[in-house]
């Protein structure tokens, strides 16, 4: 008997063979939409603070990629995969941690007298703005994309759900009950918001989408007959 999973986003074709090579059947949706916005970035700030992908993206598509070479930025990033896309665009990384409460300590802790570009999502959680204020270093903030929810009701009833926000959870509820679907989530935020409608909750070894896969393989092999 295989397990059936529901992803509440689309996987690459690599991500989705790590569950169908070990014989889990996928499927997979968006459940937030992303709108990224047009409005001009501040000149004025050469350290940015990147949360996501999605602000790395809005940020090039917004500047331009040759304009964001020579304007020698430094970033200050959440998320390895975040890391990798700013480096590939000739971005330099000066630190890169795993959750933002734990970059906001870094930036307090060793960058006090810069100031900062923030930029984020309309849904944007608050461990840096409320750190960085909290000791008074000098930022501004930027909301540069949207998160809509995209809710599809399902029929079918999924072993587990993938869940990579705590939007794509509330998406996902909105239409449908989790019953007794195991929630895997990428992190300890989505996991909070995953207690109010699941009985059984798995966090991702690291904040990654290949941590959940592999947390769902795992599972998998140890539950599934």
């Amino acid at each position: 008997m295989s397990m059936t999973i529901l992803s509440t986003k689309i996987l690459t074709s690599s991500q989705k063979s790590i569950l169908t090579n070990a014989d889990i059947k996928v499927e997979e949706y968006d459940a937030i939409t992303i709108d990224y916005l047009t409005t001009p970035i501040d000149p004025n700030f050469k350290n940015i603070i990147f949360t996501s992908q999605n602000t790395v993206k809005a940020f090039l598509q917004t500047m331009g990629a040759q304009n964001v070479k020579k304007a020698n930025y430094s970033a200050f990033c959440v998320g390895e995969k975040t890391k990798s896309v700013l480096e590939k665009n000739d971005i330099n990384v000066l630190e890169m941690t795993n959750y933002g409460a734990e970059l906001a300590k870094i930036l307090v802790n060793q960058y006090p007298n810069e100031s900062f570009l923030f930029l984020c999502g309309d849904k944007r959680r608050n461990e840096i703005p409320s750190l960085l204020t909290k000791h008074k270093v000098t930022f501004k903030e930027q909301i540069v994309y949207q998160n809509n929810p995209n809710p599809i009701t399902f029929s079918t009833d999924f072993d587990g759900i993938l869940f990579f926000s705590p939007s794509g959870i509330e998406s996902y509820t909105a239409k449908n009950n989790m019953k007794n679907s195991v929630a895997f989530c990428i992190g300890t935020t989505t996991a909070s918001e995953a207690q109010k409608h699941a009985k059984r909750i798995i966090i991702a070894q690291k904040p990654t989408i290949e941590s959940v896969l592999e947390k769902a393989v795992e599972y998998s092999r140890t539950n599934i007959n």
